[in-house]
């Protein structure tokens, strides 16, 4: 089996649930494969993609991702039976542990043992899916006694990662891996662990499909586009989940830099670490051959689905400029 190439717009559009129903029409009709929603607050997620399922006809529609820690397996499990009934064949489910942030600070959960949390999750709730009465008393879950009608086809999980075990274990256990923020030198790292983690599990790693976020902007002025990004990721890569990827990913400098302007709440320091050069390394910005030519690479580089995620703060001219350079009649993989 070949996993083809895909380009995805991303969702929502904006707190209006109109303005992302009007971004996902458009970009069906105009040929776009995939369209793949964020998962971090309101607009409430899963209940977005039941209400906008009706609108749709052939594009596949992906969460990338829902926190595993804030909707228990059955109720994943449940949500996702609806969302397969409302697209058949269309659907993905992408599970993830998300950020202290939205843990700790927004939801008051603990962001604990991560990695054996998603797995669980993602085993607990595939289980469910086809119907069988949950017996699981496991390390940081249990469900006892549960059980849901059966789906005849029940949807691909993806599972979101960014260091070595979550990775390995995103292969190993879910039917895809999702990643997002890397710099381009880690790729190949991280490409690395999948092969690892699906040959574990007896797969051929050529056929873990990877879905990627990338930041991406059509425009000539790209110290305005390093700028964007400096402004709304800085406090990111101050997280320790993104943080401890950053340096894993080959930035130690960087990533302690940023740690330590957070702490002292020097927002100069923190955001300065992130040169234009490592900027260039994460976002894809430039003109639309330009954007172009990075994806591509991108695509050789081992990635299948790419969420073309407009920078924050761009303007709506910027942003439907981006994705007309998209469109399948301006942008080939080939």
């Amino acid at each position: 089996m070949t996993l083809k190439n895909r380009i995805a717009v991303t969702l929502p559009a904006g707190p209006r649930l109109s303005s992302t129903i009007e971004r996902l029409v458009w970009a069906e009709q105009h040929g776009f494969t995939d369209a793949w929603f964020s998962d971090a607050g309101a607009p409430d997620t899963l209940t977005q993609m039941a209400a906008v399922a009706h609108h749709t006809h052939h594009i596949r529609l992906g969460v990338a991702v829902t926190p595993v820690y804030t909707r228990s397996p059955a109720v994943l499990a449940a949500s996702a039976n609806v969302l397969e009934q409302l697209l058949p064949g269309r659907f993905v489910l992408g599970l993830g542990s998300s950020s202290q942030t939205i843990m700790g600070q927004w939801n008051g959960i603990p962001l604990d043992k991560p990695v054996t949390r998603v797995k669980e999750t993602t085993e607990m709730v595939r289980s469910m899916l086809t119907g069988e009465k949950s017996s699981f008393n496991l390390t940081t879950l249990s469900s006892n006694g549960y059980r849901q009608p059966p789906l005849q086809n029940p949807p691909p999980i993806y599972i979101a990662a960014l260091r070595t075990r979550m990775i390995e274990m995103a292969a190993e256990t879910g039917d895809g891996v999702i990643f997002n923020l890397w710099p381009r030198k880690a790729l190949s790292k991280m490409m690395a662990h999948v092969k690892i983690g699906a040959r574990r599990a007896g797969k051929d790693p050529t056929n873990v499909e990877i879905v990627n976020r990338a930041m991406v902007l059509v425009t000539d002025d790209k110290e305005r586009a390093r700028n964007l990004f400096r402004a709304t990721h800085a406090p990111y890569y101050a997280t320790p989940v993104y943080n401890k990827f950053l340096a894993w990913a080959g930035y130690p400098t960087a990533a302690s830099t940023i740690a330590e302007g957070w702490a002292e709440k020097d927002r100069n320091k923190t955001g300065g670490a992130l040169t234009n050069e490592l900027i260039d390394e994460i976002i894809i910005a430039g003109s639309a051959s330009e954007v172009h030519n990075r994806i591509r690479q991108d695509a050789a580089g081992g990635i299948h689905t790419h969420i073309i995620a407009p920078l924050g703060g761009a303007s709506a001219e910027e942003i439907a400029a981006t994705y007309e350079a998209f469109r399948p009649d301006r942008f080939s993989f080939g």
